[in-house]
């Protein structure tokens, strides 16, 4: 099996799944992709990984996705990072935005507005429809948390007296608790 498009997105969205089983089933629907085609890229993508040979970090996002129509950089304190960024067509007017170190290794993958963030309303929170970037746009006082496995975030914000919490896989809101 190839490594390209398609299958980045079934093994992103394998993660996904974790918090947002529902949303990933509507996705694969659409798709016309099966729960086995998710596991196997989900593992396609592992094994790419952690096999010596094959590309790493950066590379490996080319790799799946192309050249990203994107290049730029952002200070990092003290450091300048290099941006790329790949649209991809489950998530219309979002990017995958992968932040780079000085040597060249991949510090953040996330999705992003390419504009920059939005403001959103409190209803906007709804699955696949917000990124963190909104969220602390929109909502003073929001604050991210570690997430609870790898390319989760976890983002505490007040609204109308009371804190809620979101959860995001790769940036991309999954759920409001």
């Amino acid at each position: 099996m190839a490594f390209r498009v398609r299958e980045f997105e079934l093994a992103l969205m394998h993660r996904m799944q974790d918090l947002n089983a529902g949303k990933v089933e509507e996705a694969l629907h659409g798709m016309s992709a099966s729960r086995a085609e998710l596991r196997a890229a989900h593992a396609h993508w592992t094994r790419l990984a952690h096999a010596p040979r094959a590309p790493k970090g950066a590379a490996a996002l080319r790799m799946a996705l192309g050249a990203p129509p994107y290049r730029g950089s952002r200070p990092a304190g003290s450091l300048t990072c290099d941006v790329l960024r790949w649209p991809l067509p489950s998530w219309p007017g979002l990017a995958f935005e992968a932040l780079l170190g000085p040597g060249g290794e991949v510090w953040n993958q996330w999705f992003v507005r390419p504009e920059g963030p939005m403001t959103v309303a409190f209803t906007d929170l709804t699955p696949w429809a917000c990124v963190v970037g909104d969220l602390g746009a929109s909502f003073p006082g929001a604050v991210q948390i570690e997430g609870p496995a790898p390319h989760h975030w976890t983002v505490d914000f007040p609204h109308d007296g009371r804190t809620y919490r979101a959860r995001f896989v790769y940036g991309l809101i999954q759920r409001l608790e």
